[in-house]
């Protein structure tokens, strides 16, 4: 076998498996679609469950794929040992009731021996210990040598979770010779030592568990091959490790080269470069795939990941942000396989960029703050840390608990793990009570519509039917008839659009000559539409036939700000970057709030640029139209999809001349020009990474230019000049408070040189000190200031302390000279203790100080206690 590179196997796989009639699909993205229960995909057939289970039709009955996995339940491993790792790329092949054990082991053995040219005498295959029919096929089909085919127990060759599809396995293992053995003649797969390694798994799914251990065949019988490329490609490269691999040996040479560390020679350094290298491929792929960092889910995973990798940094002496320059690197090794890391590059390296300098502002104080904690705890003859202070870096500092763990580890302590997790849980309870209960469809209303015919929606062209009751729902019920109150109404078609991809539902009427509902909201639950009602008069019955109608002027007003967040969308990718991407939408009458990836707050230009932009594709008057068709055929039109969103086989996608191509279900204007005019209200941040513009469109526009309008000319009534001229009279009354200030400042200061020498009459020393006190009952603040400086100035042995009482309320003023501060005076300190005498508190500089006051009965008396006080400080 010869040497090949890890893009060049992926590669071969896949071209193999495609002349076996296999369809190539792309890699699935790292974030789950549809399955909430996986965080991340950790396996190369987690995103096809529904394919297997048969809830969703595959696109072919063969398919085959590379799929990009991400695996974090050994984290605190990843580095330690050359085998874990979080990031990895798992080698696919998958039938769906098509074909089964005869083809898929013969054409394993093909591609390893032929395709790939492994010497058979390198590979044992392994079976379940009671598959006789794998192991005739391996035997007889295949013609390996029978004392080479290892049958192994169930908890090894036999994959089932729970109950549901499960069957055997049969794994192909690669001998990498006798120096990796334990040295037993009895040595072969299955042995705890490192001689075999296993390269290719092929799970059978022919059974059905039904829990008990009853097991009956299914139906439809299913492959499932999995086969680690990094894994593989150790193998066809001659190494050890996943590190060692080529595209991944290129990382871990950057690591080193940026640290000045080679790898191998010390074994500390060598966990740190392992870290870096693994997780900065990880980071890579997330964000690529629209994980952005947070403090929960997979954002928590991102978040920790990065974070771990900079705390590694810091141990290989790296003081510098680094990450992105290694980023490039990953980007560079895997191109190839993945263009869309090319097309989201600069949004990938900014993410990474603001990440790493946030953790790198609080990184040393939370160390040192860790370290402390780890002091004292040891001072008290405990290697335990207390979970108050392991919640407090988490919160305040950012240190997933993760890191202070593994941290605690290396210096021998341990966490207190139940009264972390019970603050943690305190936390989010916190967070749940302040979101609220912003409930929708009841989950148990939902139950009662399982029966009931998908509603056929007309409402795209239409504002008004006429349609058949299906159901009534009230108090959670089906009911026959309702004659009063609120209740839910199902109809076989309507026009009324039910609340989806960020559209709020339809209101209008719905009845007869003799009856009348106002329709509330309406609401959308597996295809069938939920009409929510008030009844006005009269009965509804199952079965009537009633007249609907849409409020047509709520709905135009919907679809102008729908449109328009279309073209905000293309807008945004025109001015900031294709990395633009909707992240959440919500539109109503009043107008449209539109969320999107960007690393950056807007600058007024870039926000002045876009709404100018989508203003001109309005005026341009473009035709929108709509089509409903297959989702490859909608993506060679340059349709976007949401990022995330499972469609299905048809999908309907809104295009708006030259400028706009969209997946949308939504209602729309049938021309651009009709949206009238469109404005930017604000820009804001919504969490890391994620922006929010809120805007309106057509008579929203106007409104907002009316308040505006009506703004102007109230302060134009103030300035008692006409609107036009308000920037001019703006300008001119600041010459005039500017020329007025200055005026009072020579004023204040005059009034001060007046009043010194006075005070000063009445001055007492206090040892070495000259103490000025007095209450300046008519003197402004800043005439005060100017004299306790002036005194300062003047005299730099002296001490002032001046109250000032002004439009009820009490401040007391502090200044020492440099002479009076050496000899121990502290400005600050004795205006505190002064105004403590009133209530009040304060304080400040040596040479500088203010405190309030509260009780100005007590003036005299606080003032009288500053010779003590100062006296008190005195050298």
């Amino acid at each position: 076998m010869k040497w090949t590179s890890l893009n060049e196997l992926r590669e071969k796989y896949l071209s193999f498996f495609e002349s076996k009639g296999h369809l190539r699909l792309p890699s699935f993205p790292l974030v789950p679609i549809n399955d909430k229960s996986l965080l991340l995909i950790n396996s190369g057939m987690a995103p096809m469950k529904k394919y297997f289970t048969g809830e969703e039709e595959p696109p072919r009955k063969r398919v085959t794929t590379c799929q990009k996995c991400i695996r974090t339940p050994d984290l605190e491993r990843v580095g330690h040992t050359a085998r874990h790792g979080t990031y990895f790329e798992m080698l696919g092949n998958f039938s769906f009731g098509d074909y089964f054990k005869d083809e898929a082991i013969p054409w394993a053995w093909e591609f390893l021996t032929e395709w790939l040219e492994i010497p058979a005498d390198k590979l044992w295959p392994s079976i379940y210990e009671n598959d006789e029919e794998a192991f005739v096929l391996w035997k007889d089909k295949v013609g390996v040598d029978p004392a080479k085919i290892v049958r192994l127990g169930k908890a090894d060759n036999f994959w089932e979770h729970g109950s549901g599809p499960c069957g055997p396995c049969s794994e192909i293992y690669f001998d990498r010779g006798l120096k990796y053995g334990c040295g037993s003649p009895d040595c072969k797969p299955g042995c705890d030592c490192d001689r075999f390694m296993e390269i290719w798994n092929n799970v059978f799914s022919q059974f059905n568990n039904d829990g008990n251990g009853n097991y009956t065949d299914l139906a439809q019988k299913n492959i499932d091959t999995g086969m680690g490329l990094e894994r593989l490609a150790c193998v066809m490269q001659g190494v050890d490790n996943l590190f060692e691999v080529d595209t991944v040996r290129k990382i871990l040479d950057t690591v080193c080269a940026i640290a000045g560390k080679k790898y191998g020679e010390d074994a500390k350094n060598d966990v740190s470069i392992r870290v870096i290298t693994d997780h900065i491929r990880s980071s890579t792929f997330m964000i690529c795939d629209g994980v952005i960092p947070s403090n929960e889910g997979r954002g928590y995973v991102l978040r920790r990941i990065l974070r771990r990798a900079c705390r590694h940094a810091k141990l290989l002496g790296i003081d510098r942000a680094f990450l992105c320059e290694l980023c490039e690197v990953v980007i560079g090794e895997n191109i190839s396989a993945y263009p869309e890391l090319a097309e989201k590059k600069d949004y990938i390296l900014k993410i990474i960029a603001n990440e790493e300098s946030r953790f790198d502002a609080t990184i040393d104080s939370g160390l040192a703050i860790l370290a402390g904690i780890m002091d004292a705890a040891a001072e008290k003859g405990s290697k335990v840390i207390d979970g108050e202070s392991v919640f407090k870096l988490y919160d305040t500092y950012g240190f997933p608990i993760d890191l202070t763990r593994e941290i605690a580890d290396e210096k021998g302590f341990s966490v207190d793990e139940d009264a972390f997790a019970a603050l943690m849980k305190e936390q989010k309870e916190r967070a749940r009570a302040a979101r609220g209960n912003v409930g929708g469809w009841d989950e148990s209303s939902k139950s009662l519509l399982s029966e009931i015919e998908k509603t056929a929606f007309v409402g795209y062209t239409a504002t008004e039917t006429e349609a058949k009751v299906v159901a009534i729902l009230a108090d959670d019920m089906l009911v026959d008839e309702v004659n009063e109150g609120e209740f839910t109404l199902i109809l076989d078609k309507t026009v009324f659009y039910g609340e989806g991809g960020g559209q709020v539902g339809d209101t209008g009427c719905i009845g007869t000559d003799t009856v009348c509902a106002s329709v509330l909201d309406t609401k959308k639950a597996d295809g069938v539409y939920l009409h929510i009602c008030r009844m006005n008069e009269g009965t509804i019955k199952v079965g009537d036939i009633l007249s609907v109608e849409v409020d047509a002027e709520r709905r135009a007003a919907i679809m102008r700000n729908h449109s328009s967040l279309h073209l905000l969308q293309a807008a945004l990718r025109e001015v900031l970057g294709k990395h633009v991407e909707q992240a959440g939408s919500y539109v109503d009458e009043k107008g449209g709030r539109f969320d999107f990836t960007h690393f950056a707050a807007m600058s007024a230009e870039e926000i002045a640029k876009v709404e100018a932009i989508v203003n001109e594709n309005i005026l341009r008057g473009m035709a929108v139209d709509t089509v409903e068709t297959d989702i490859e055929s909608a993506k060679k039109m340059g349709a976007m999809a949401l990022f995330g969103e499972k469609y299905g086989k048809i999908v309907r996608v809104v295009k708006m001349g030259d400028f706009s191509t969209e997946f949308c279900g939504g209602t729309h204007v049938e021309n651009t020009a009709k949206v009238g005019l469109f404005k930017i209200v604000s820009e804001s941040s919504v969490a890391a990474g994620v922006r929010r513009i809120e805007c309106t469109t057509g008579f929203g526009v106007l409104a907002i230019l009316e308040e505006q309008r009506r703004a102007i000319a109230e302060v134009a009534g103030e300035l008692k000049t006409q609107p036009s001229d308000i920037s001019k009279r703006a300008s001119q009354l600041q010459g005039e408070l500017h020329a007025a200030k200055k005026e009072i400042e020579a004023l204040n200061a005059k009034l001060a040189g007046s009043k010194l020498a006075g005070l000063m009459e009445g001055a007492v020393q206090v040892g070495a000190v000259t103490l000025v006190t007095a209450s300046l009952a008519d003197m402004q603040l800043d005439a005060a200031r100017t004299l306790a400086d002036e005194i300062k100035a003047k005299y730099p042995n002296a001490v002032a302390v001046l109250a000032v009482e002004q439009g009820g309320k009490l401040n007391f003023l502090a200044s020492a000279g440099k002479d009076a501060v050496a000899a121990g005076a502290h400005a600050g300190k004795l205006v505190g203790a002064v105004a403590a005498v009133t209530g009040g508190k304060g304080g400040g500089r040596p040479d500088n100080a203010m405190a309030g006051g509260a009780d100005a009965t007590k003036i005299a008396e606080a003032l009288a206690a500053a010779k003590d006080v100062l006296a008190g400080m005195l050298k």
